[in-house]
């Protein structure tokens, strides 16, 4: 068997073209298979900023539902008001909260069906109180579960005070 002899031993050009189109193709397959989910627990949340700007403040129709609420020496909830109206302290206070936001929400519809989607509700907690009870009360300010166990939204725009310092 006779060997061919290489005369013009040079490099061998390898051609890429084939090598990005299968990269762009698989991107592409990647791109269109990718399913988005939103994270659980998605709050309607409007945290301070500290020192609002002049211009970044806009007037709103109706005044927001003010709630509150005033920690103990250990962080534990003490006392709850619903503009300006004392609840109590405790668990059973967030039960209370829940009944005077749905009379407020309730007397809103009468005024007209589209005020309750404007109406907000601002919360401002003690600095030391437990994150719980802000949990609870933002619970107790966005609605409730319904008889049979579809939930029934009374608030979504919720906002917080500027904090207090201890």
């Amino acid at each position: 068997m006779k060997l061919r002899n290489r005369v013009g031993l040079g490099k061998i050009q390898l051609d890429m073209t084939p090598m990005i189109d299968v990269v762009f193709q698989l991107m592409i397959f990647f791109m269109c298979t990718l399913k988005v989910t939103e994270p659980e627990g998605d709050f309607d949340i409007s945290m301070p900023l500290g020192a609002a700007a002049p211009s970044a403040v806009t007037e709103a129709e109706l005044p927001p539902f003010k709630v509150r609420m005033i920690a103990d020496a250990e962080g534990n909830l003490n006392a709850l008001s619903f503009n300006g109206v004392n609840l109590g302290g405790g668990e059973q206070a967030f039960a209370k909260l829940n009944s005077e936001v749905f009379r407020a929400i309730h007397a809103l519809k009468a005024i007209g069906p589209d005020q309750q989607e404007k109406q907000e509700v601002e919360i401002d907690p003690d600095y030391n109180l437990h994150y719980r009870n802000i949990i609870s009360a933002i619970g107790s300010c966005s609605g409730r579960m319904g008889p049979n166990g579809i939930p029934v939204r009374y608030i979504s725009k919720i906002k917080f005070a500027p904090r207090r310092e201890p």
